[in-house]
Formats: C-alpha cells, sequence, structure tokens
C-alpha cells in the first residue's frame, strides 16, 4: 500500500518510461540479478520511508533514474554507474548495507556508492555546499574519476527540474554552484555540451531577462545566420567531394552563456557580437590518417577563404590535457564577416562532446593520464592546505579553466603546464627535489631567472645547486597549486627543523645554568614575548633574531615569578582595598546590553561575528541583507538588492552566507543617501530640513543641492535608526509641495 501512495499518477507514468528507456540502454552490461535485486531493495527501501524527496520536492527515485539516463547516454558508462546512482539511497538511509553491495552487486558498484554517499551527506541540509565543506566535497570528488561524472550529470538533472520550484533561494543557489564549480568541472572533463546547458540554466535563473533578451534575438535572427551558412559551406562541400573525402559540414551556434560573456567582455548589445556561430567540418577517417586528412581540409578551407594566422589553435598536434583534439581556424567569410572553423574526425568529436567517457568507446587510442595527474595534485593540495579555504577554492577554480602551455626537455620530453607558469613551477613538475633546489635556467640556450614565465614549444633546462632551498617568497613566483604546495611543504619541513634545533640550543643553555625545563612556564614566557605559537619563537631564537641569553633571564624570571610566592607578591606590589572596586552603574549595563541586541545573525544562528557594511549599498537595520565572506576572512553585510548583488552572486556565489537582524534596534544610527528631485521652488530647501528636523531619532549629516532649469536635484545624507523609520521619512518629504521624486540610492 505504501508503494502504491509513494508515486503520483503523473510520477508512475513517468517511472514507466524511464525504466524501459535504461533497461533497453543498459542491455546486456547488466548481470542475471541484477534488476530483481534492485527492484528488491528499493521496494525495502520504499516501505521503512528511508528514501525521502529532497529539498525542492523532486522523487528520489525518479530524479536518480533521469540522472542514470544522463550518465548512459552522454557519458557512455553503464552497470556500476547506474546500479552505484540507483542504490546509493539505500546504503546512505542505513537500509543496505555495504557488504552486501559488495556481495550481490561487486567491488565497483559500492566503491562508487561509497563517494556518492559521502558527497550527498554533505548536501543534505542545503541544495548548495557551504564554504567550509568545500574541501571534503573535493576530497569526494578526487577519490574516483566516476563520482565526478556521475555528480556533473546529476547536478544538470537538478537543474533541469528545478525550473518551476517555489523556492527561489535554493534554486539561486544551486545556479550559482553549477555556474562556479561544475560547469568549470565538465570543462576540464571535456563535456562541452553539459559544460554549455549547465551555464546556459544558470544564466537563465539568476539573470532571467538576460537570458531570454539574447534567447529571442537568437530566433529573431536565425533564419538569416542559415542562409548565410549554406552559402559558406556550399563551396568548401563541393571542393571536399572532389578531393574524395568522406564528412559532413554543421553549423553551430553560440551557447547563450557564451554570448552573454562576449557582450560583457567586449562592452557591446548584441547587434555588436558578430562570430555568433561556428562551422563544423567532422570527417569519418581511420585513426592512422586523421591528421593528413585534417590539415588537408584546413588547405582546402584556407585557399577559398582568407585565414587570420593570429587565430589558428592546433590542438590536432599537441591535444589538451582531457583529450580534446581539433584543428580551429578563423576565415574572413562572404561580407567580410569573420567565421571560426572547427576541423575534427568522428571520433575527436564524440570526445569533444562526451569527454572522458569517449575514450572509453575508443580504448586504446588515448589514455587518460592528464586527468588521473590533475586529480592526484587535487589530493596533493587539499592534504598540505593551510586552512585558507576561500584561497584554496578560487586556486581550484582557476585550474580547472587552466589554459595550457607545451614545453619540452633538453631530451625531447613534452610536458604540460597551465598558462602562465614559471621556470620555477616547471622545476616543481618535474620532481620536489628539483624544485627544493632550483636556481633558474636556460629557456632556449639562454640564461633566465626562475620567475621567467614559459611559451608554447620552450626548450626548458633547470639549474640547481645543493645550497639552494625553498623560500617563503616562491609563493609569489609560483602560478600552479601543485608549486605552491610542494614549497609550503618544504617551508614547514624547514620551519620545523629551525624550530628543533632552537629548542634544543635553549635547553642546552637551561642545563648548563642549571635550571630545569618547565612547559607550562615557557608557554607564558613565549606569549609574552608576543609569539602565538611554539614554532616562530624556537625558529626565531635558531635564526639569532632573538638574543638566546636574554631569553634564558627572562624565562628564570618567569620561572622565579610563578614557583616563589613572595617574588609575585613583590612585583605586584600592595593589594587593593575590596571597597576601591565600584561595580558599573546599572544603567551602563542597560544601556550596553540594548545595544547589543542589534546585531546581525550570520548563516545558521551565529552572533557576534565581526561584520562591516558595505558602502556601495549602506545597508541598515530593517533592511532584507546577505553576508559576503571577504578575502581578509570578515564579512562585508549587503542589501539584497544592491547594485553588486548580482554580479557578487554570479562570479562568488560560494562566498554568499544567510545573514538577518535580530532583536530590537535602540541606540544604533545608520546612515543612508537620499535623493530628491523637484521643482526649484522658493523656501523648498527649508521645507525638507524643517520636517527632518522635527523628526525623533533622525539627524540630518550633509546635504548638497544642484538647480538647472527650473528642477532642482538634491543628495541628502541622514542617520535613521531603521527602514520603517526611512519610510516613514520618505512618505513625508513626498508630500512637500514641489518635490516629485524620493529613492534611496
Amino acid at each position: 500500500m505504501k508503494e502504491n501512495n509513494y508515486f503520483t499518477l503523473s510520477e508512475r507514468t513517468t517511472l514507466v518510461s524511464l525504466y524501459r528507456t535504461l533497461l533497453r540502454g543498459l542491455g546486456e552490461s547488466l548481470q542475471a540479478n541484477d534488476t530483481r535485486l534492485l527492484k528488491q531493495h528499493l521496494k525495502n527501501a520504499i516501505e521503512s520511508d528511508a528514501l525521502p524527496r529532497d529539498n525542492f520536492g523532486l522523487h528520489p527515485i525518479i530524479k536518480d533514474m533521469q540522472t542514470s539516463l544522463i550518465v548512459m547516454d552522454e557519458m557512455g558508462m553503464r552497470r556500476a554507474s547506474v546500479l552505484a546512482i540507483m542504490l546509493h539511497g539505500c546504503v546512505q538511509r542505513s537500509v543496505l548495507p555495504m557488504g552486501e553491495v559488495k556481495n550481490l552487486f561487486g567491488d565497483d558498484v559500492a566503491t562508487i556508492i561509497n563517494g556518492l554517499v559521502r558527497i550527498n551527506q554533505l548536501y543534505e541540509k542545503s541544495p548548495a555546499i557551504e564554504t567550509e565543506n568545500f574541501r571534503n566535497l573535493l576530497l569526494s570528488f578526487a577519490e574516483d574519476m566516476r563520482v565526478v561524472l556521475i555528480m556533473i550529470a546529476d547536478r544538470v538533472n537538478l537543474m533541469r527540474q528545478i525550473r518551476d520550484v517555489e523556492d527561489e533561494e535554493g534554486r539561486l543557489r544551486v545556479a550559482n554552484e553549477a555556474a562556479y564549480l561544475y560547469a568549470p568541472l565538465a570543462h576540464k572533463l571535456g563535456l562541452y555540451k553539459l559544460k554549455s546547458e549547465l551555464e546556459d540554466l544558470s544564466l537563465k535563473y539568476t539573470e532571467k531577462e538576460m537570458y531570454y533578451h539574447i534567447r529571442e534575438k537568437l530566433n529573431a535572427t536565425k533564419d538569416a545566420r542559415d542562409r548565410y551558412i549554406a552559402s559558406f559551406i556550399g563551396p568548401i562541400e563541393e571542393k571536399l567531394r572532389e578531393a574524395g573525402l568522406n564528412f559532413h559540414i554543421k553549423g553551430r551556434t553560440k551557447s547563450i552563456h557564451s554570448i552573454y560573456q562576449k557582450m560583457k567582455k567586449q562592452k557591446t548589445t548584441f547587434e555588436g557580437i558578430y562570430d555568433l556561430f561556428a562551422i563544423r567540418v567532422i570527417l569519418d577517417s581511420a585513426v592512422e590518417r586523421e591528421k593528413m586528412e585534417c590539415w588537408q581540409v584546413y588547405s582546402i578551407v584556407t585557399d577559398m577563404y582568407q585565414p587570420n594566422p593570429k587565430r589558428l589553435r592546433d590542438w590536432l598536434s599537441v591535444p589538451k590535457s582531457n583529450g580534446y583534439e581539433s584543428l580551429h581556424i578563423t576565415v574572413l567569410g562572404p561580407n567580410n564577416t569573420w567565421v571560426e572553423v572547427q576541423i575534427r574526425t568522428e571520433r575527436m568529436d564524440a570526445i569533444a562532446e562526451r569527454g572522458l567517457a569517449a575514450h572509453w568507446r575508443y580504448k586504446g587510442v588515448k589514455g587518460e593520464s592528464g586527468l588521473d595527474e590533475w586529480l592526484t595534485s587535487i589530493r596533493e593540495a587539499l592534504e598540505h592546505s593551510d586552512g585558507d579555504d576561500l584561497k584554496m577554492m578560487d586556486q581550484f577554480k582557476m585550474d580547472l579553466y587552466e589554459d595550457e602551455v607545451y614545453v619540452f626537455t633538453p631530451k625531447g620530453d613534452l610536458f604540460k603546464l597551465a598558462k602562465g607558469a614559471t621556470l620555477l613551477d616547471f622545476a616543481f613538475h618535474i620532481h620536489t627535489n628539483v624544485g627544493s633546489k632550483c636556481v633558474g635556467g636556460r629557456i632556449n640556450g639562454k640564461n633566465v631567472t626562475i620567475r621567467q614565465k614559459l611559451n608554447s614549444g620552450d626548450t626548458v633546462e633547470i639549474l640547481t645547486s645543493n645550497s639552494q632551498s625553498p623560500k617563503t617568497g616562491w609563493l609569489d613566483i609560483a602560478t600552479t597549486s601543485r608549486a605552491k604546495t610542494k614549497i609550503r611543504q618544504a617551508l614547514k619541513e624547514i620551519s620545523s627543523r629551525q624550530a628543533e634545533f632552537g629548542k634544543e640550543t635553549f635547553e642546552r643553555k637551561l642545563k648548563n645554568r642549571k635550571f630545569d625545563y618547565d612547559e607550562p612556564v615557557m608557554m607564558h614566557l613565549i606569549k609574552k614575548m608576543g609569539f602565538k605559537e611554539v614554532n616562530p619563537f624556537y625558529q626565531a631564537i635558531a635564526e639569532e633574531k632573538l638574543d638566546i641569553n636574554d631569553v634564558v633571564e627572562r624565562y628564570v624570571a618567569q620561572l622565579k615569578y610563578e614557583t616563589d610566592p613572595l617574588q609575585r607578591a613583590a612585583e605586584e606590589g600592595p593589594a587593593k582595598s575590596a571597597d576601591t572596586f565600584n561595580l558599573r552603574p546599572d544603567e551602563e549595563l542597560q544601556s550596553r546590553t540594548h545595544f547589543n541586541s542589534d546585531v546581525l545573525v550570520i548563516d545558521r544562528g551565529l552572533k557576534g561575528i565581526d561584520f562591516t557594511l558595505a558602502k556601495c549599498c549602506n545597508p541598515i537595520y530593517g533592511d532584507e541583507v546577505f553576508g559576503f565572506v571577504t578575502s581578509g576572512g570578515g564579512i562585508k553585510v549587503h542589501r539584497c538588492d544592491c547594485p553588486n548583488a548580482t554580479q557578487l552572486r554570479e562570479r562568488f556565489g560560494y562566498r554568499i552566507v544567510k545573514a538577518r537582524w535580530a532583536g530590537k534596534n535602540a541606540g544604533s544610527q545608520y546612515e543612508i543617501r537620499l535623493r530628491v528631485v523637484g521643482n526649484d521652488d522658493i523656501g523648498i530647501v527649508n521645507n525638507i530640513t524643517s520636517i527632518i528636523s522635527k523628526e525623533q531619532h533622525l539627524m540630518l549629516r550633509n546635504i548638497s543641492i544642484d538647480s538647472y532649469d527650473g528642477l532642482f536635484s538634491g543628495t541628502l545624507t541622514v542617520m535613521v535608526d531603521d527602514t520603517s523609520k526611512l519610510e516613514l521619512l520618505i512618505k513625508k518629504l513626498r508630500t512637500i509641495k514641489g518635490v516629485k521624486q524620493v529613492s534611496r540610492s
């Protein structure tokens, strides 16, 4: 009976359709008892109320089936991944033990489920990851490549399903996280189709008007675009057939998000964007003839249309680390319009559309070492992180979107690094010991410093010295997260060794003076001398920044002070009489308590966190607000309608935290600016200032008036208690004869 109530009528229809599609797609990859066992465990979970709907009210089983279809169709994964998606909820809710999963379905399914359960536990309380859980999320990702792919598919599915949900705030947070984390992940793994969909849907939810504006413009210009594409590719098709090549050509309109980014970057309207589409020539070639035939197409196209040599992108000779292979050229087509042409084979196109997963359909053609290396670097960075989550998140995003440079060793070995990498980055890329001892190098035979940036095609030789060791300043020279992680690790080891040497030196001096080492006394002395941690103190002794004899004298004095009551009493002086102590007046205590009730509650009920009010929007008590975590770790509070709010949410959604006013405001005033426009009548300024002066708990700080053509425009700076007082003031100002407009700026 419970199963009957578990699905609505429309959900039952959807379920049957999805189930049949999944079975057809999985085909022979399923084992004999897989479907029977899967049904049995899902039924048990339903009977136990173990599979609740998610934050948006979406049905868990249907949602998992939809995700499975994306994984199957877009990524080419089959049995293990689909079973893991369908069963992870049962394991997470303790209906199905992990040991039983291994016995019934195998280790492969259990491994994926383990990663999915860890990630879903992070998402249980909120539809988007909180900053402090970001590290755990990445660690889960780094465990198994399939977990990353499944989570991207799950996020694509979620973004498709939340179009009409009531939870606007939840949808906004999911959309921001999709743009910030999942789209770059899809980009890194070569899942360009899913990446574009995530970016487009994110734009649709966060900037709805702009999304539909661009979409309508694209629809309006579709016929003209189609005619141009047909006139452009007609002559090319004829020449390619004459050359005896097997191919097909298609025109691809750029994604809405891509067009929007170009509009912002070029500071232009839709009409100012000319490269709205790209032409793709896809060859049906044998693997051994791929490169030759791609370059043959390049020759034919550039013979017909003038190429722009600066816009040639050759990913045939050296593919991207995510496996992407293609030849991109930009040529001058009819009507003097620049057109991008992409040349690739069927195999390359499958990899471009489906990324890493497509390699499994072309086994033996390419390896996945670049991505394994990237995931390894994530694990290393997380294991040796210095605890700065925000810095780590920004670095992670930068690594996801990195362009690449390709350099050679003198022996001819090829290495890929992020664009902007320095000689020092390359040294650490080769080996930690090489990086730690690097003193410079030679690029194309010319001596260079460790700061020298690398360019594709450079031949790089590293010079080392045994007397060299990592320096703190190297962190500013290195640009890759791998090099930075290795440098921090080396600096910590050096610091630890120096501190150990400093401590041994100090203890030896004490022993010579016949004094014992007392840990609590030492801790008090270290704090007294202004050091927050032990290691920097002993390091300062080792580096002779502190005079060890002076430290010993101060230790002896501290030891006597703490172990000899008479000595301590003498240093503290005569005790004060009890009647000299005065309690703070009740009024003052009440006043302070009264003032402190005017606070912000940051995120989930955390009070007393340091915050500042943003100058761009001047929030006051009563405004709807949100918090923004600054690079320094503090919180800046903005109004929800702040002019910068949209951009902050789009670019830095992971730094946004909830905030609300709590308690009653009494005693605190906030600065706001009002813009007043009206007729330039005699005495109107007096009328404005008169109203403000009559209001209690209001103070006029500044007034600035400009007059022209019988109109005036003025800016008032006023101190108010809260939004209710502000609204009352605005209402009264609007009643003044001659005032046309009053608005908060």
